[in-house]
């Protein structure tokens, strides 16, 4: 048996061995500033935590940037308008508050605001009555691989004053902001969808931007939440609604119900059928009823 000598450390050895040890933890990041490829030499535990905070700001900066894109291309689409489209516009409003105060709804509903199809009905003959070519239209589309059946009512003005630009589609939609909310939506789509106008007045290419921007914000909205976007809120889905195929009618030839222009079938009731002339051989005897 050997005995190993022991060398105790004073403390001026105990300074020197920490100062070395820090030299060396500072070479190490002077090196990996320096030529990256040095990060192999550092552990996970140093370089992981300084990664995930790097990555999180990322995310929160490009959310940030692209929520502030999406409000400035909504407002700059909002902003422009045609004379137009000033025109229709200010004829409807005009036409919904004189048709809020004398409405009477033809449904039978409590109150003529709730009828959504009367208030159409009633603001397509008013702006018909101002020389505007409004009709009611109804879409209807079948289901696909990509997206849901469905149908829409919206109002609809064709104007061709201008011979130059050819027959122009403005588009009138009465609850415009309801059709892009969602239930469950970030406080940055709240705030975008807000800027929405209640009632659309617009060309049909100012509305297919406003569905691209507002369909691109849902579906992110959605993602920032790990939440699945429905089939009714993606961008295919919500361009049938005003792009689709549909009917366009005046107010007195569209159907109260179901679909196309066919005459509702009419209605037979025992207490107005006449057997005797659905059946010539048919002898009847009277019976005392007790």
């Amino acid at each position: 048996m050997f005995r190993l000598p022991v060398t105790r450390l004073s403390a001026d050895d105990d300074l020197d061995f920490l100062g070395r040890a820090a030299c060396s933890l500072s070479d190490m990041v002077l090196r990996f500033i320096e030529d990256p490829a040095a990060a192999d030499a550092f552990p996970d535990s140093i370089t992981s935590g300084s990664d995930e905070e790097e990555e999180d700001q990322a995310s929160v900066e490009e959310n940030k940037a692209f929520w502030d894109e999406q409000h400035q291309l909504l407002q700059a689409t909002l902003y422009r308008t045609s004379s137009i489209e000033s025109k229709i516009r200010q004829a409807t409003k005009e036409a919904l508050r004189e048709t809020l105060d004398t409405i009477c709804c033809r449904c039978s509903r409590a109150a003529a605001g709730d009828c959504r199809n009367c208030l159409r009905t009633e603001i397509c003959n008013r702006l018909i009555s101002l020389g505007y070519n409004c009709a009611l239209c109804k879409s209807k589309w079948r289901s696909s691989e990509n997206t849901l059946s469905g149908e829409h009512t919206f109002l609809e003005v064709l104007d061709n004053s201008n011979t130059k630009k050819g027959e122009i589609r403005v588009i009138i939609e009465l609850n415009f902001r309801a059709e892009f909310e969602m239930a469950r939506a970030s406080q940055e789509y709240n705030r975008l969808i807000s800027f929405l106008p209640e009632v659309f007045v617009g060309k049909a290419e100012r509305l297919r931007a406003l569905i691209k921007i507002l369909c691109n914000a849902a579906k992110k909205c959605m993602k920032e939440k790990k939440m699945h976007l429905g089939p009714w809120r993606k961008h295919k889905y919500m361009e049938a609604k005003w792009f689709g195929t549909f009917e366009r009618s005046s107010p007195g030839m569209l159907p109260a119900r179901g679909y196309g222009n066919r005459p509702p079938k009419p209605r037979a009731s025992m207490l107005t059928f006449d057997l005797s002339e659905a059946m010539p051989g048919l002898h009847c005897t009277a019976v005392e009823v007790l």
